[in-house]
């Protein structure tokens, strides 16, 4: 799908989730243009995980709207499944499949959602897999690589059809402090070269340097937002001055 640089990648409007009584997303409003990094940032249980899970349509909302690129894409009539094939997602967990290859991994979305030849697909895997120093893991098994390594592979897996949209759901969490720095190196580059991202994190020096906006969530509501300056330096909200004290920030 061509991209209207005219219109927001993504809008939600009035994003309303609950799970029986509790509600989880309370009106959530927020706006993401073509090749910002939008950093959300919250305690545990603020709403953030499922804030992403609506963008994909992993979980259904109660109200409001999640438009891409103009389109209501919450809207029951929409395919949901063309939606997801125009969002690239990569969860805390690495997600490889286990008995697949590197290569197979990163190929698997292009040539069985997207059509792609597998020998286009293999190319462009294999130039993403050398662009991240894994070239010589292609034919490789997940289990033969660190955490930093799958959850590196999970990114190029994502990007490799090129989508619209990148969703990333505290990918540094599940790693080790030693393997943190590789994989937010790598989403530093995604910025450099005009990706489109929201992502959940709990690395508020990384969402200093590389955020275009932060956005603090705090049990389901945006109650602050703004550049990365303004926001982790003269916090407003109490809750938000709380949690940056936690956190150390």
């Amino acid at each position: 799908m061509t991209s209207d640089d005219s219109l927001p990648v993504l809008e939600l409007r009035g994003l309303r989730k609950a799970f029986g009584d509790q509600q989880v997303l309370r009106g959530i409003d927020l706006t993401l243009h073509r090749h910002q990094v939008i950093c959300v940032i919250g305690a545990s249980g603020s709403g953030k995980s499922t804030l992403l899970k609506t963008v994909n349509l992993l979980e259904g909302i109660d109200d409001g709207q999640v438009l891409l690129q103009g389109t209501d894409v919450s809207d029951p009539r929409v395919a949901v499944d063309a939606t997801r094939a125009r969002i690239g997602v990569v969860f805390q967990q690495f997600n490889l499949f286990p008995h697949m290859t590197v290569l197979d991994n990163v190929t698997l979305a292009s040539r069985k959602v997207h059509g792609v030849d597998r020998a286009t697909a293999e190319q462009t895997a294999r130039r993403l897999l050398d662009r991240i120093g894994l070239a010589d893991f292609a034919g490789a098994y997940p289990d033969r690589l660190s955490g930093g390594q799958q959850q590196r592979v999970a990114i190029v897996r994502a990007i490799a059809s090129d989508p619209e949209l990148l969703l990333l759901d505290e990918v540094t969490s599940a790693l080790d402090p030693m393997l943190v720095g590789e994989v937010l190196d790598l989403v530093r580059e995604l910025k450099q070269q005009g990706s489109t991202i929201l992502m959940t994190t709990h690395e508020m020096h990384f969402a200093r340097n590389v955020a275009d906006r932060i956005v603090f969530l705090h049990r389901g509501e945006v109650v602050e937002q703004g550049p990365p300056a303004a926001v982790l330096d003269a916090p407003q909200h109490p809750a938000l001055v709380e949690f940056l004290a936690r956190v150390g920030a």
